[in-house]
């Protein structure tokens, strides 16, 4: 093989091809580069392509091959175009776990699909609260995979694309996310209880709570000090809302192993405090 060619290895669709230039396999990606190709066709390697991935890392490499060889090779197509959108989009580069989990997650979401299965994500409203720019891009990504595979994704599944895209922006970092949006829940539902109310998911004041509260977990576990001139009058005014912010610091420290500050406990004090009062939700 001349060291200034790719020999095709397989043809996904008629935009992406696995191919291996000096023993090295490469994802490419450009409009209608498939068209017509067999394995073992040469692809001279100065053509200008779309996009270029790499799986660097030898265990993925392996977990990919043998995840493409079980799912359908349009299906891997179309999720490679939507990883290199994600990646333009959002100008990040692609890390090599991405094409397993991304690709693995739609396989498994297109199955239960067609059969009939529903799929419920119990964190919607928080992911499109945290997360609305990851949401935009995931709503591109189903519209994509609709119109090229026919079958329709349901609310709950963009909200777990949304997941795979702040895991691109984030260097993978899934977990952090799925913490957030639980942490974000469990919160919620402890005031609910607390105060009798049914919180309106959709409202503004929630989604400035919610923001808030995201807030509060990065810096208690970035443990980024924060100053709260404010914190004895907190303690003072609010009894019942810096009670019950202990109440939500206790829930916090046990799912992320670390102290929160009183100066912390002080803020989420004061906007729960805010959520009490507003007129907008109504007693259970």
């Amino acid at each position: 093989m001349h060291p200034a060619q790719y020999v095709v290895v397989k043809v996904f669709n008629n935009n992406v091809i696995l191919a291996k230039n000096q023993n090295a396999e490469k994802i490419l990606i450009r409009k209608g580069l498939g068209f017509g190709k067999k394995v073992g066709d040469c692809i001279d390697s100065d053509v200008s392509f779309e996009k270029i991935f790499a799986i660097d890392n030898q265990e993925t490499s392996s977990k990919f091959n043998q995840l493409i060889a079980q799912i359908d090779a349009s299906l891997v197509g179309i999720c490679e175009e939507i990883i290199a959108m994600m990646s333009n989009e959002t100008g990040q580069p692609v890390g090599d776990e991405i094409h397993v989990r991304f690709i693995d997650h739609i396989a498994f979401a297109v199955y239960r699909l067609k059969n009939n299965d529903k799929i419920e994500n119990p964190f919607m409203i928080e992911i499109e609260t945290l997360y609305p720019g990851e949401v935009a891009l995931a709503r591109k990504a189903v519209a994509i995979l609709e119109k090229n595979i026919g079958i329709i994704f349901p609310e709950s599944e963009v909200g777990f694309i949304a997941l795979h895209v702040h895991s691109l922006k984030n260097q993978g970092k899934l977990s952090n996310a799925i913490q957030y949006t639980y942490l974000c829940n469990s919160v919620m539902e402890i005031i609910e209880d607390e105060f009798g109310l049914e919180i309106d998911r959709k409202s503004i004041d929630y989604a400035r709570f919610i923001t808030h509260l995201r807030f509060a977990i990065e810096r208690i576990t970035q443990h980024i000090p924060i100053k709260n001139d404010l914190l004895s009058a907190i303690k003072k005014m609010y009894k019942t809302s810096f009670k019950l912010a202990k109440k939500v610091a206790e829930l916090l420290e046990d799912e992320t192993g670390l102290k929160v500050t009183e100066t912390e406990i002080g803020y989420i004090a004061m906007h729960i405090e805010r959520l009490k009062n507003i007129s907008t939700y109504s007693a259970k």
